[in-house]
């Protein structure tokens, strides 16, 4: 079989770091093309634009648009329009609507959108799933804190309207949350903190329950040092937890089971997959929990943010 013929669209830290080396790494795909205001990638055409790109007839099969949410929407509506697939990096779009208008336009063009989220993949999130399961399930702590000058420097967009803030990171444990817990989550009541002159959210607190289980989530984007991304979950077998961002996995009685990094590498073999069975994933449900939180959250006004 030929390999899939695919662009990327944006070639930012995230493209440059995870997806074109999952893609060099991948014999199913040909990088064909690159998208891109800012930057270009040897041997390989780039244009500035999808558009640009589109109108050259470079020959594609699917895109990938690891571009920011805010604006990804134009770009994905214009590479289905040419009838090709697309592979979305997270969150999907800036907002659910227009994650919901890509779904149906996908559909009615007969292409695939995969919409991704990629800690998912991260090697503890499948075996903790299985193993919860199996158990009464009592009480979930999120505790994400990172460092934005560390992982996104100077990267203004992301506090600006449609960036996210500290939801950015927040929303990878909101998937892996939603993927490993057995009962749908929904929000209750919410916090941000919104440094001053910006838009998006430096830090943020939730409280969710999933059924009758009580969940808290605590985002920071202001943390040095030692950076934490861990779940834990209360059941009746005693804690099970998610640390460093589902790549290791405690449970009780056993010692923690760890394996490298392989989430985009998963991701592409997955768009894959979906292309072969013309399939589409478009799961939002860790969207819908952002937009809930910003829906309700007591807004707070913090210091001024510099780089």
């Amino acid at each position: 079989m030929e390999p899939i013929r695919i662009a990327l669209v944006g070639l930012g830290k995230i493209a440059r770091d995870q997806h074109v080396p999952a893609l060099a790494a991948n014999p199913d795909y040909t990088l064909a093309a690159i998208a891109s205001r800012n930057a270009a990638l040897g041997g390989v055409p780039s244009f500035p634009t999808i558009e640009a790109m589109l109108a050259a007839r470079v020959p594609l099969d699917a895109v990938s648009l690891c571009t920011p949410p805010h604006g990804r929407f134009d770009q994905a509506r214009a590479a289905i329009e040419a009838g090709l697939h697309v592979m979305l990096e997270k969150p999907p779009a800036a907002t659910l609507s227009e994650a919901t208008a890509l779904a149906d336009l996908a559909r009615s063009r007969g292409v695939v959108l995969f919409a991704t989220w990629h800690s998912r993949e991260a090697a503890g999130v499948a075996p903790a799933r299985a193993w919860l399961a199996e158990r009464r399930i009592d009480a979930v702590r999120i505790a994400w804190r990172e460092d934005i000058r560390r992982w996104h420097p100077g990267q203004d967009w992301i506090l600006e309207a449609g960036g996210f803030g500290v939801f950015d990171p927040g929303i990878n444990a909101l998937s892996i949350a939603t993927k490993i817990l057995p009962q749908p989550l929904r929000v209750e009541a919410a916090a941000i903190v919104v440094p001053a002159g910006r838009q998006g959210p430096l830090a943020a607190s939730l409280t969710m329950r999933a059924g009758h289980v009580p969940v808290s989530a605590e985002f920071d984007f202001l943390q040095t040092g030692p950076q934490t991304w861990d779940i834990e979950v209360d059941t009746d077998a005693g804690t099970l937890k998610l640390s460093m961002g589902g790549a290791i996995l405690h449970v009780p009685g056993e010692a923690p089971r760890e394996a490298p990094d392989a989430e985009y590498p998963s991701l592409y073999r997955r768009f894959a997959d979906l292309l072969d069975r013309n399939e589409s994933d478009v799961d939002l449900s860790p969207l819908q929990l952002v937009a809930d939180a910003f829906l309700i959250a007591d807004r707070t006004t913090g210091d001024a943010f510099e780089w």
